[in-house]
């Protein structure tokens, strides 16, 4: 059975940081491109940022571009995703996709 399980969301202040995990298992994850999707409260799903399955090609979406850092441990069948500088805009739901499977998300909420 395919699982991916995030965590690491959180509430955190503008310009703060967080780091979120997705434990994966069921399937052989360092073969499969992974990446991140958000989904904010009333919004569609938007793609955040991806990486291939050996961890040398890695895309950001244009609004994390800088902020965000995105990385692999293909040994530990974990994706991160290190978030930096957050803004009150970054608010929403973070889920690990691969495979055409999500997990259950993070809430990750920016605000003073």
């Amino acid at each position: 059975e395919v699982q991916l399980v995030e965590s690491g969301g959180g509430l955190v202040q503008p310009g703060g940081s967080l780091r979120l995990s997705c434990a994966a298992s069921g399937f052989t994850f360092g073969t499969y491109d992974m990446c991140w999707v958000l989904q904010a409260l009333g919004k569609g799903p938007a793609w955040v940022s991806g990486i291939n399955s050996g961890g040398g090609s890695i895309y950001y979406a244009d609004s994390v571009k800088g902020r965000f850092t995105i990385s692999r441990d293909n040994a530990k069948n974990m994706l991160y995703l290190q978030m930096n500088s957050l803004k009150p805009e970054d608010t929403a739901v973070y889920y690990c996709e691969g495979m055409g499977y999500w997990g259950q998300g993070t809430q990750v909420t920016v605000s003073s």
